[in-house]
């Protein structure tokens, strides 16, 4: 079974790129200190080995990325000057920045490229047609190259033009990175080594009742912790004092539970509690049924975490998406930090999204020991979720005789 077709796309390894123009698609949409400095580059180190690919094989690499939301007008905090020097400082050679992305100085600037040349340029958001896929900004943009990759995976559930429209006006295949993205989790979630184990947590429940439905069709136990989780509790009768509860969830919620796949879901039995929503405040731990008014569960307890730990230390394959509680806080780090370290040294297949899970790992020092961080944030939820992701469909698909080689 092939998940969403994963194995279906050209990439940029089926390709002759010999002194062509190649739109790369990146996602250099990093985080911004108060400042203006990178605050992290891992979307900029990402794309590396794709664009060392094509350079290796002689094409001119000319690069389109966004950054932030500058709402389709020029912002200058929002330029993509500061990541080309990154870039190059990352790469160890000369790249060129081009002040715009259409027109006739990056018609010239992408015209006078020799084969290794790689250009930046400006961010494609400046331009209103960008985020409403409008068909003659793509046709600007596919003027300037000759074949399209695309290796923004965190941007494959965008309808722009950058994304989807430019792939049905020039030969388009994936990039490395979501060559890797779709592969490492087309497999797991298409024939996963079981048990799979699902772990769900975060604040809102809203934002990934379609993950939540879909996961529970493939994985043997969906953990849940977090707010999340403190909406089945409040689903099942729980009175949780003054803990966050998704209270529109509920009624969701407790269907789910009665149905087959709901048995699946592993929930808390114990609780971190705290009489405020500080750092400072008085903590203790109570069964899940045990929380007093004016008490809030702000971690997931001792006993959920072994019960939790067992499941994931048999897995074979464990997903990982959201915090278990308020890990910022030290006194409500401890689910959290035990659910990384536990997903880390699992001997299965380990798979990370989300960025505050991202970060838990990263604060640990363990984020070499999974298998596979994500990128791709709305794109990874959506991916999960069974949504097929709009810049992903509009690439070029193998051929039979190519198909029959894999």
């Amino acid at each position: 079974m092939s998940f969403q077709g994963f194995d279906t796309k050209k990439t940029v390894r089926d390709i002759n790129v010999k002194g062509k123009r190649v739109l790369v698609r990146v996602d250099f949409n990093v985080p911004l200190t108060s400042d203006l400095k990178i605050a992290d580059d891992t979307r900029i180190q990402a794309s590396v080995p794709t664009v060392r690919y094509l350079r290796d094989r002689g094409a001119k690499v000319i690069l389109i990325s966004h950054l932030g939301r500058p709402k389709g007008e020029i912002d200058p905090k929002y330029s993509l000057k500061i990541c080309a020097k990154r870039f190059s400082q990352i790469l160890g050679e000369e790249i060129l920045f081009c002040p715009e992305t259409v027109g006739d100085v990056a018609k010239a600037f992408t015209q006078v490229m020799a084969p290794g040349d790689i250009v930046v340029l400006e961010n494609v958001r400046f331009y209103p047609g960008e985020e409403k896929n409008d068909p003659e900004f793509a046709a600007k943009l596919a003027e300037l190259g000759d074949i399209y990759v695309n290796d923004a995976f965190g941007a494959c559930h965008r309808y722009h033009a950058s994304m989807e429209g430019i792939a049905h006006l020039l030969p388009a295949v994936a990039g490395l990175l979501v060559e890797k993205e779709l592969v490492i989790m087309g497999k797991a979630l298409s024939n996963p080594d079981r048990p799979f184990i699902g772990i769900m947590g975060g604040i809102k429940v809203s934002d990934k009742i379609g993950v939540i439905q879909n996961l529970l069709t493939m994985v043997d136990n969906l953990l849940i912790g977090g707010a999340m989780g403190n909406t089945f509790m409040a689903a099942k009768g729980y009175d949780l004092g003054k803990s966050l509860v998704n209270t529109s969830n509920v009624e969701w919620a407790k269907e789910l539970l009665s149905t087959e796949n709901g048995k699946k879901l592993v929930l808390p039995v114990d609780y971190v509690v705290a009489d405020s929503f500080d750092e400072n405040a008085k903590t203790k731990v109570v069964a899940a049924d045990k929380v007093l008014a004016g008490w809030m569960a702000l971690d997931i307890g001792p006993e959920t975490i072994k019960i939790f730990g067992k499941k994931i230390k048999d897995a074979r394959t464990v997903f990982w998406n959201g915090p278990m509680g308020v890990f910022e806080m030290a006194p409500f780090s401890n689910g959290t930090r035990e659910m990384a370290l536990m997903v880390a040294t699992t001997g299965g297949t380990s798979i990370i999204g989300g960025g505050d899970t991202i970060a838990a790992l990263e604060s640990e020092g363990l984020s070499h020991r999974v298998n596979h961080i994500s990128t791709g944030g709305g794109s990874t939820l959506e991916f999960l979720e069974g949504i097929e992701l709009p810049a992903i469909k509009a690439l070029d698909s193998k051929d039979k005789s190519e198909m029959e080689e894999i």
